[in-house]
């Protein structure tokens, strides 16, 4: 007498028997995302800004003065990989304390990769974008976010992304809520997030 276990598998095995193995998809090597549209593009800058943070757009000749004007009073962190000269600044070695860092009132990043869907800011900490720790203790970030960098959805993003590297997904300033649902900015990261949507000609 056979038991219900091997009961199944066998008609498992029967069922499967004859049917084809699909072969895998082909995999997309990554940096090859979709062209962005113009619409995904201002959908990204939508979406972005319904978070409360800052979006401003500008050319590439337009960037430098656009990110000086952004700045808030007191000192500025930078990664060492930022394409953007930023007068004044810090370059973070690595050697920044929290409590060094508590006392920079912003930083300036560039990104990974923007998430239309969904407004997401994808970091991967690469030299342009520095250690995860500057981009969550100063009080203001302005993030560069070039517009051939901006996805559709998700899985876009994923097909971006380096699993292997540490990423940090920013949907707009740090935000939380107490128990009346008043919403609190800046507890656990940056108060304001300023993005600035880089036009792909110049």
């Amino acid at each position: 007498m056979t038991d219900a276990r091997t009961e199944i598998l066998a008609r498992v095995r029967e069922a499967l028997a004859g049917s084809a193995v699909e072969p895998a998809p082909p995999s997309v090597p990554r940096d090859l995302a979709p062209v962005a549209t113009p619409e995904v593009v201002d959908l990204f800058a939508e979406r972005v800004a319904d978070y409360r943070a800052v979006v401003e757009r500008c050319a590439a000749a337009e960037l430098q003065d656009r990110v000086a004007a952004a700045l808030p009073a007191g000192q500025v962190v930078v990664p060492p990989g930022l394409s953007v000269h930023v007068p004044d600044a810090i370059v973070d070695d690595g050697t920044l304390t929290a409590a060094e860092m508590d006392r920079i009132a912003a930083v300036v990043t560039e990104a990974r990769v923007g998430i239309a869907e969904t407004g997401t800011i994808v970091l991967d900490h690469a030299p342009d974008q520095g250690r995860r720790a500057i981009s969550l203790v100063p009080d203001t970030h302005i993030c560069i976010v070039r517009e051939d960098q901006v996805v559709a959805d998700v899985p876009d993003a994923f097909g971006v992304l380096d699993p292997a590297r540490p990423q940090t997904w920013i949907s707009g300033p740090s935000a939380t809520s107490d128990i009346e649902l008043d919403r609190v900015e800046g507890v656990h990261g940056p108060r304001t997030l300023h993005v600035m949507v880089v036009a792909a000609n110049p």
